[in-house]
């Protein structure tokens, strides 16, 4: 299992949690702001706070996320 691992963004940190495969909960400032998951190697998507379904919209600050998880996983493959 990945353990947690904070990465920054224009001088903001986030904290970054996996939970199920391709799926991570995002922490901004310590409170919860989103969960993501990954779509394909460049793309990613957030989940409905609700009901955790995907919305098909794109988000820039989801994408800069996600390219910053994928340049971690990279580093423990």
């Amino acid at each position: 299992m990945i353990e947690p691992f904070d990465i920054e963004i224009e001088h903001l940190t986030y904290s970054v949690f996996p939970e199920e495969e391709d799926i991570f909960a995002i922490f901004k400032e310590g409170v919860e702001l989103m969960k993501i998951q990954k779509d394909s190697d460049t793309h990613w998507l957030k989940l409905d706070a609700a009901s955790e379904m995907p919305l098909f919209v794109y988000d820039i600050e989801v994408e800069l996320i996600g390219q910053k998880i994928n340049v971690e996983l990279e580093k423990l493959s």
